[in-house]
C-alpha cells in the first residue's frame, strides 16, 4: 500500500490542479476500502492465500516438507497496470511518474533498480536506489500516446536479478492543447437560386488532434460567424443549408460565409478554428425576356437589295447560358412578306433583313409585331407568368436616286437584210421612277456593237441601221442599250436588245459538193454516173426547191444527159458508148440551178467528169495519163527512185556547205603559225632598258614588223588611219614605261590591231622597282663604246651601276 500511495501522490503533485487532487482523493478512498477488505480476507485465509495478494512487497515464503526440507519460492512483490503522465508539463522540475519498491529491499542499499524500454534513459530516468521514476522531457500525446517500459531489481554488487523483470505502460494523459482545423478549406459551394429553405449546400469538416476518448477535448461544435441570415450550419455535422427563400442570383450571386468549429463541446475555454466558404448561386430560368422599348423605329432605302440588314433589336434576359437564350419571330404586320427576322447567335440580337425590294413611290412605311421568347422554360416557374414579350417595329422606306427602269426586261426586233441605211429597227423605252422624273438619255454600249451596225436616238430610244445587213454573214445582232438620267447621279440601267436579220433571197444555189465524177472508158450508154444536189446560203424553207438543167451551150452534147428528179436533185447519165483517155480524159459539164425564191435566183455550176481506166468488173484502175506519154521511156517507179537519189545528193551537199560555214576560222591570217602559241626563250638577262644588243627592241615596239602586216579577218578596214597627232616614233633610248603605255593606247584605238582576245605581254617591272642588279653577262665580256655617264642622273637606285661603269671609264681615261 505504501508503493501505491507514493505513485498516486506523485501523480497528484505533477498535475498541479484540482482535477488531479480530486482524482487522488477518490483513488485513496478506493485503496482504503480495498485494504480493509483485504485485511478481512487475510484474517480468514491461510499463508498461501496471503501470498497471492496484489500490491504487496516481495518476500520469501518458506514451506517445510514432511521430512523437514526447506523449499524456497520467489514471488513478485508488486503488480500494477499502468502509469499516467500529463502532457505538455512545463514545470521547473522533472515530473515524478511513480516509485518502484521491492519487498526484498531492506533499505540497506544492496538493491539496484533498473529501467529499460521506450524512452528509458532519455525521457524516463529511475533512481536506482529509491526506485523513483521521473520524466525529464515535455511529452506530447499527439506525437506518442504511451511508452512501454520494463523494471527489474538486481543485486547492486553482483547485478544478479533478485526477481523476474516486470513490464508496465506509461500513458501520456491528454490535455486540450490542439485547436480544431479545417484541412480542406477554403470551401466552394454552389446552390441553385430560388431554392427552398434548408437546401443542402456543402458539408465542412474539421479535425482535432486531441484524444477523442478522453474528456471533451476533441468534441467539436460548428457555428456560423458570417453569412447570416442567408445560410445556417448544423452544429454536429457541419452541413451548410439555405436559410432564406427565393434568393435571386440576378440580385446577388456570391456569398462569403465563415464557419467556426469549437472543441470542448462548444463550452467556454474551448479552442476553435475557422474556414472560409464561398457560395455561388447558380442560374435557373426565372426571368422572361424583356424588350427595352415598346416601339422601335427603323429605316431602309429603296435601293437596298434582298438580304441586306435593315436593323437590330434585342430583348434582355438576365439569365445565363441556355436559360438566357431568346428566339424571335414576326407575329403580324403589313411587312411580313417584305421583311424577315433572324438571330445573331453571338449577341442574341434580332436582325431584321430585307426579303423583297421595297419601293418608296409605292409604299413608304411598314409595321411589324415582333415576339421574343425563351426556348427553354423551367416548369417550376411557369406559374410566374409567360416567358415572352412583344414589341412593335416601324420601318420607313427612304427615297433613293434609282436608275431608270426599262418598260420591258428585254427587246426583240427584226430587220430585213440588205435594207437601206437608216431603216427603223425598233424603240426601247425607259422611265425615271423617282419623284423628280428626270429625262432619259439612251446609248448603245459600243463593246456590244463593235462594227457600229446600229445607232440610237439619245432622246427617244429609236434604233436604226447604219448600213445594209447581210443575214448570211450574221443572222443575229445582240446589243445592249443603257439608259441614264440627265442630271442624275450617273446611274444607268441596261437592257438586252436582240435584232434578227430577216432573210432575203439574194444568194444563188450551188452544188452541195464539189467532187469529181469518175467514169470508165468502157461505160455503157444510159448508165447513171452521178446524182447532184444543191444548197443555198439563204434561209432554207420547207417549200424551197431547186430546178436543174444543162446550160444552153451543152444542151445538145452527145456525151451526157441530165434528168431533174423534182426533189431538189438531178441525175447525170451517159448517152454514148465508150470514151478514150488518149483523146480526152476530162469533161466539163455546166449545169444551171434555179431556186423558187422571191426574186428567183439561178447559177451555173460545172460538173467535172474524169475518164478512168477500169477492168472488166468496172473497177477503176487508174485515172492518170503519164503511162501513155512515157511508154517509150522509164516507168514511174524508176523516175521516183531517180528523183529520190537526186534529192539525197542535194541534201548532202547543202549539209556539207552549212558545216563549212559554221566552222570557226582564225580572225588573223598568219603566214606560218600563230605567234600567240609560241614560247620564245631568251637566256640573256639583259642590261636593262639601255641594252639593245641582246635582242631587237624594234620587234617589241611593233610585233607586226617581224612578219609583215597582219590584217584582221573579223573587220575590213576601209581606210588607213593616220598616226594621231602628238605621236612620234619611239627611239631605243626612251623609258620602257612610256613605251608600253603608248603601245597600249595604239592597240586600243587601231582597228587593224590584233583581235580583242589577243594577249600582249611586256616584261617591265615598272617605276620604283627594287631590283638590285641589272648587269648583262654579254655586255661585260665584250668591248663596248657605250657611254654610261647618264647613270649618274638616274638616282640612288642606279648609283652602284654608275659607280661601276663610270669609275672604270674614268680610270681608263686617266691611264
Amino acid at each position: 500500500m505504501h508503493f501505491i500511495w507514493e505513485i498516486f501522490m506523485g501523480f497528484a503533485l505533477q498535475t498541479g490542479n484540482w482535477l488531479g487532487l480530486g482524482l487522488v482523493f477518490f483513488l485513496c478512498l478506493g485503496a482504503a476500502l480495498w485494504s480493509a477488505a483485504a485485511a478481512a480476507t487475510h484474517r480468514g485465509s491461510g499463508p498461501r492465500e496471503r501470498g497471492h495478494r496484489r500490491h504487496l512487497s516481495l518476500h520469501r515464503h518458506r514451506e517445510r516438507g514432511k521430512e523437514g526440507q526447506v523449499l524456497h519460492r520467489s514471488k513478485r512483490g508488486w503488480v500494477w497496470n499502468q502509469f499516467f503522465v500529463i502532457e505538455e508539463y512545463t514545470g521547473p522540475d522533472p515530473v515524478l511518474v511513480g516509485r518502484l519498491h521491492s519487498d526484498v529491499d531492506s533499505g540497506d542499499g544492496n538493491i539496484k533498480y533498473i529501467l529499460s524500454g521506450e524512452g528509458a534513459g532519455t525521457i524516463f530516468v529511475i533512481d536506482d536506489k529509491t526506485g523513483n521514476i521521473h520524466a525529464t522531457k515535455t511529452l506530447d500525446r499527439e506525437e506518442q500516446a504511451q511508452y512501454t517500459l520494463t523494471a527489474q531489481a538486481v543485486n547492486r554488487e553482483t547485478n544478479k536479478p533478485l526477481e523476474p523483470p516486470s513490464e508496465f505502460i506509461v500513458k501520456v494523459q491528454d490535455i486540450n492543447d490542439n485547436p480544431p482545423e479545417f484541412l480542406h478549406g477554403p470551401y466552394y459551394g454552389r446552390v441553385a437560386e430560388m431554392s427552398n429553405v434548408g437546401t443542402s449546400v456543402i458539408k465542412v469538416t474539421a479535425t482535432d488532434a486531441d484524444d477523442p476518448t478522453y474528456g471533451n477535448s476533441a468534441r467539436l461544435v460548428y457555428s456560423i460567424l458570417q453569412g447570416q441570415p442567408y445560410f445556417s450550419v448544423e452544429p454536429q455535422t457541419g452541413i451548410i443549408r439555405t436559410a432564406l427563400p427565393n434568393m435571386d442570383r440576378e440580385a446577388r450571386q456570391e456569398y462569403d460565409v465563415v464557419i467556426q468549429a469549437k472543441d470542448m463541446g462548444g463550452h467556454m475555454g474551448g479552442l476553435s478554428g475557422t474556414t472560409q466558404v464561398k457560395i455561388t448561386l447558380t442560374d435557373v430560368n426565372d426571368n422572361p425576356p424583356k424588350f427595352a422599348q415598346g416601339v422601335y423605329a427603323m429605316a431602309v432605302s429603296e435601293d437596298k437589295v434582298p438580304g441586306e440588314e435593315v436593323g437590330r433589336l434585342k430583348a434582355r434576359d438576365p439569365d445565363l447560358a441556355e436559360n438566357g437564350l431568346v428566339d424571335y419571330r414576326i407575329l403580324e404586320g403589313d411587312g411580313m412578306n417584305l421583311f424577315e427576322i433572324t438571330k445573331d447567335s453571338e449577341t442574341q440580337e434580332a436582325v431584321i433583313k430585307l426579303k423583297k425590294p421595297v419601293d418608296f413611290e409605292t409604299k413608304r412605311s411598314y409595321t411589324l409585331k415582333v415576339e421574343a421568347s425563351n426556348p427553354h422554360v423551367d416548369p417550376r416557374f411557369t406559374a410566374w407568368g409567360p416567358y415572352k414579350d412583344t414589341t412593335i417595329v416601324k420601318i420607313s422606306v427612304e427615297d433613293a436616286d434609282e436608275p431608270p427602269t426599262f418598260i420591258a426586261p428585254g427587246y426583240n426586233f427584226e430587220v430585213e437584210e440588205n435594207a437601206a441605211a437608216g431603216t427603223l429597227v425598233g424603240r426601247v423605252h425607259a422611265k425615271d421612277t423617282d419623284i423628280m422624273n428626270n429625262p432619259i438619255r439612251y446609248m448603245i454600249l459600243r463593246y456590244t456593237d463593235l462594227e457600229e451596225f446600229f445607232t440610237i436616238n439619245t432622246e427617244d430610244g429609236i434604233i436604226k441601221t447604219t448600213r445594209p445587213l447581210d443575214r448570211e454573214a450574221q443572222a443575229w445582232h445582240n446589243i445592249s442599250v443603257s439608259a441614264a438620267e440627265i442630271g442624275g447621279h450617273h446611274q444607268d440601267a441596261k437592257v438586252r436588245v436582240n435584232i434578227k436579220v430577216k432573210d432575203v433571197n439574194d444568194n444563188a444555189p450551188e452544188f452541195a459538193t464539189q467532187n469529181e465524177v469518175l467514169v470508165c472508158e468502157n461505160v455503157s450508154p444510159g448508165k447513171l454516173i452521178e446524182t447532184v444536189s444543191a444548197t443555198d446560203k439563204d434561209e432554207m424553207a420547207h417549200r424551197q426547191h431547186f430546178h436543174f438543167s444543162l446550160a444552153p451551150e451543152v444542151a445538145n452534147n452527145h456525151s451526157f444527159s441530165l434528168k431533174d428528179n423534182r426533189d431538189s436533185t438531178a441525175s447525170i447519165f451517159v448517152i454514148r458508148k465508150g470514151f478514150s483517155r488518149m483523146s480526152q480524159d476530162v469533161y466539163h459539164l455546166p449545169i444551171e440551178i434555179n431556186d423558187n425564191g422571191v426574186p428567183p435566183m439561178s447559177s451555173t455550176n460545172t460538173l467535172i467528169i474524169r475518164v478512168c481506166s477500169c477492168d472488166s468488173k468496172d473497177t477503176i484502175l487508174s485515172c492518170n495519163v503519164e503511162p501513155f506519154i512515157l511508154s517509150a521511156g522509164l516507168s514511174t517507179g524508176a523516175l521516183i527512185a531517180i528523183l529520190a537519189c537526186i534529192v539525197i545528193l542535194l541534201a548532202i551537199v547543202v549539209l556539207f556547205v552549212a558545216l563549212r560555214r559554221q566552222k570557226k576560222e582564225p580572225l588573223i591570217v598568219f603566214e606560218e603559225e600563230d605567234i600567240r602559241e609560241n614560247i620564245i626563250t631568251y637566256d640573256d638577262e639583259g642590261g636593262g632598258e639601255e641594252d639593245t644588243e641582246a635582242f631587237d627592241i624594234a620587234t617589241l615596239q611593233n610585233p607586226d614588223g617581224a612578219n609583215g602586216f597582219l590584217p584582221r579577218k573579223d573587220i575590213k578596214p576601209e581606210l588607213q588611219y593616220p598616226m594621231r597627232p602628238g605621236l612620234r616614233p619611239i627611239g631605243n633610248s626612251v623609258d620602257v614605261d612610256d613605251f608600253i603605255k603608248t603601245r597600249i593606247s595604239d592597240a586600243d584605238n587601231d582597228p587593224t590591231a590584233p583581235p580583242y582576245d589577243s594577249i600582249q605581254i611586256y616584261g617591265y617591272e615598272g617605276r620604283g622597282s627594287i631590283a638590285g642588279s641589272l648587269s648583262s653577262l654579254e655586255s661585260v665580256t665584250t668591248d663596248s663604246d657605250l657611254d654610261y655617264d647618264y647613270l649618274q642622273s638616274w638616282g640612288p637606285r642606279f648609283k652602284k651601276l654608275a659607280d661601276l661603269y663610270g669609275t672604270k671609264d674614268s680610270a681608263d681615261d686617266n691611264s
